[in-house]
């Protein structure tokens, strides 16, 4: 057994699909839409398979943005998309250039020997990278 996907609700689907896939380099793959509860969306798939599900429903609102990484423990829930990376200095970098905003900067892990960093995406989601070698142990 495995996950699937990750959904995320967002208020422009649009431009977090542009943001996504200019960052991440993820690929488009199915959209569809829900008409009769004001619904559409699409899965945004990377080289390895893993996939985010974006959605936007007409009159959803943000009950909750973060500001900070313990901030964003305060909410219940889903708190943040982990992906890992190379480098995390060059893409806390690239994330920034494409005008994410900086939460938690380039620093060491709790875990020894992991590099991380926290941003947060066009409409505050927050974002880790982190450059974990192995396996979540």
């Amino acid at each position: 057994m495995h996950i699937d996907h990750v959904g995320m609700s967002v208020a422009n689907l649009d431009a977090q699909v542009e943001w996504y896939t200019k960052v991440f380099g993820f690929t488009t793959a199915r959209a569809f839409e829900v008409p009769p509860i004001g619904l559409r969306g699409i899965f945004l798939v990377d080289a390895d398979g893993f996939a985010i599900e974006l959605l936007e429903k007409q009159g959803s609102s943000r009950n909750f943005k973060a500001s900070n990484v313990a901030e964003g423990a305060m909410n219940q829930g889903f708190g943040h998309l982990c992906y890992r990376v190379d480098d995390v200095a060059a893409m806390n970098a690239r994330l920034i250039e494409h005008g994410a905003t900086q939460i938690m900067p380039v620093q060491e892990s709790p875990e020894p020997g992991v590099t991380m960093a926290y941003v947060a995406d066009l409409e505050g989601n927050l974002i880790e990278i982190i450059d974990r070698k192995g396996a979540v142990k």
